[in-house]
């Protein structure tokens, strides 16, 4: 039942975000407002996800899982009342302020069965949400707006939210056992956190990966379509089916290749990535044409579904040894920084150069944090020594 709550959320946030793209291009948004839509997914999450994660110890995560897909759901269905990229703007933002209840909550759960049910089970868990987000969603996405109207959609998305929390009972009723001690719900357990980026080097070249994947992740994930509809001429459908090849990829990835990390090590892996992203970002950002689109997506999501599996394990890693609850929330609120970072400042950037030359810029700019993160990351190794027994594929 873990496994089929976290399916359907990753659909969900699929479709309502490839829907929200769609929506934003019918209500005429130019190339700044796309980039506010797309960041404004992520400044909720931002600011949110290291408090929800103290609240979670305070009021337990059900309540909060429950409050947040009631809140969520019914902004959905009353963001269509009012056909204006402004108002999108304003439910989308409002949104991401109750996203973390969910994802936080379910996350804080599972990772504290980890030590039960396996490092290796985490990685199946984190693949069937993306399954739903990178590959299903979108694929449903571009139907469900053709055959219902972005009003139909935005009321399916908003009931598939109701019924994750007549689900939730179950899985919730089943993890919601903690045996840490909870910490003070204070503005200083904040703080705490985020000071341990500061003073912990393989924590911080980890998350600077994270960030570099998320802003890359969430720039193609927001600006293929209408660059895709833009320069190849592709239709809707044809343009939101190049998320599900990248999409492709990177499930594979994930399922399929978590073992590499022990055989080759976090380095080469690292390596590998450091060639297959940047080189599917300049395809990505010099090709007119679907099918060599199409090339560059698969490219990037097996590029960045190995850097995905080599940072979770690592997380892991670094989780038993600092406290698992402080990474989550802090790994929660990475990524979303570079998410916000690749939305918003690749729309603004690219209303001046050119959104398809935003995957040029990009290419440039991960190399060079990706090689930093590399560098910062392999000084403590000899510090911190990775187990005789690596994790299982995340």
């Amino acid at each position: 039942m873990f496994a089929a709550l976290s399916s359907v959320m990753g659909i969900s946030v699929g479709v309502a975000k490839v829907t929200t793209t769609l929506y934003a291009m019918e209500l005429r948004a130019n190339e700044a407002l796309l980039g506010l839509i797309a960041g404004s997914q992520s400044v909720g999450v931002l600011l949110m996800s290291i408090p929800i994660g103290l609240l979670v110890d305070h009021l337990g995560p059900s309540r909060l899982f429950v409050l947040g897909s009631l809140v969520a759901g019914t902004i959905y269905m009353a963001l269509p009342a009012v056909p204006s990229p402004v108002f999108l703007l304003v439910c989308t933002t409002a949104i991401s302020f109750f996203m973390p209840l969910r994802f936080v909550s379910l996350s804080t759960v599972f990772m504290q069965q980890l030590e039960t049910v396996g490092e290796g089970k985490a990685g199946w868990y984190r693949g069937t949400h993306m399954v739903g987000m990178f590959l299903l969603g979108p694929m449903l996405a571009a139907t469900l707006t053709k055959s219902l109207g972005f009003q139909g959609t935005y009321w399916l998305i908003g009931a598939s939210f109701l019924v994750t929390v007549f689900m939730s009972p179950i899985v919730f009723g089943r993890y919601a056992a903690r045996s840490t001690p909870r910490r003070a719900l204070r503005l200083s357990g904040v703080r705490s956190d985020l000071g341990l980026l500061a003073q912990d080097i393989e924590l911080r070249g980890v998350c600077m990966i994270e960030f570099a994947a998320q802003s890359v992740n969430s720039f193609f994930m927001f600006f293929i379509i209408p660059i895709g509809v833009a320069v190849a001429h592709l239709t809707a459908a044809e343009a939101s089916g190049l998320l599900a090849w990248q999409g492709v990829t990177y499930i594979f990835a994930l399922f399929a290749l978590g073992g590499l990390v022990g055989r080759v090590g976090h380095e080469r892996i690292y390596l590998t990535s450091l060639v297959l992203v940047p080189s599917a970002l300049l395809l990505l950002g010099l090709s007119g044409e679907l099918n060599l689109l199409r090339a560059g997506g698969l490219i990037l999501g097996l590029g960045l579904g190995l850097l995905q599996i080599a940072n979770l394990t690592r997380i892991a890693r670094i989780g038993a040894r600092v406290g698992r609850g402080k990474v989550a929330g802090l790994h929660a609120l990475v990524g979303p920084s570079g998410g916000l970072f690749g939305s918003t400042v690749g729309g603004l950037v690219g209303k001046s150069l050119g959104l398809q030359s935003m995957f040029l810029l990009l290419s440039v700019l991960f190399g060079l944090l990706l090689a930093l993160a590399r560098r910062t990351s392999s000084a403590v190794a000899a510090a911190h020594p990775a187990p005789t027994e690596p994790a299982a594929a995340e």
